[in-house]
């Protein structure tokens, strides 16, 4: 039994893309973090929190969490709180590069896999038009770094350098490559 310890629709979408079985089972877990943390630490330290706290309820599944964070020269960009820290978020991501770091952890018994991946982002300049328009829209008030590039948001996307899906939540073929290697020893 699959459970993804994650409320994200495009987690679960990704995997039900994948072909995936699963149960969603969130987990309720602290996303505090220690200043100065470096970004695929704070990711893996954060999908590994919601693991353990779904593997501890229930120790015959399998786990996988998983969280996303976006940074634009070492800060770290969240989901904003409004519609104004939306706007602020996309200001700064236009015309820019930033990374997308995703962190996850699949925990089967004893057994933890843990780490990251990272796609580079690069937008194209972005009117005070174009934001006020897709923030209006309610797309990015849910997302970190204020878009989602499977919506509207990929309007704004000049050139990826990376895996794709790791822009959208999960990094889809990693986890295959990890969720089929624990099935095989097991057999």
């Amino acid at each position: 039994m699959l459970l993804l310890a994650s409320s994200s629709p495009r987690r679960s979408e990704l995997l039900k893309m994948a072909g995936y079985e699963f149960t969603v089972a969130p987990a309720n877990v602290s996303e505090t973090f220690l200043h100065g943390t470096p970004p695929m630490q704070i990711v893996e330290q954060l999908a590994t929190r919601k693991a353990q706290a779904v593997a501890k309820q229930n120790p015959e599944a399998v786990v996988l969490a998983a969280d996303t964070l976006v940074v634009l020269k070492g800060r770290i960009l969240g989901k904003p709180k409004d519609a104004e820290a939306a706007k602020a978020m996309l200001k700064l991501l236009s015309a820019n590069v930033h990374q997308v770091y995703t962190g996850y952890t699949v925990i089967s018994g004893k057994k933890l896999i843990c780490g990251h991946e990272c796609t580079s982002v690069e937008f194209y300049a972005l009117s005070q038009q174009e934001i006020d328009d897709y923030v209006d829209s309610g797309e990015p008030l849910d997302k970190a770094g204020a878009y989602g590039i499977q919506g509207r948001g990929a309007l704004f996307v000049k050139r990826i350098n990376g895996d794709y899906y790791n822009i959208v939540g999960l990094p889809i073929s990693k986890i295959h490559r990890i969720l089929t290697g624990l099935q095989e020893k097991d057999e």
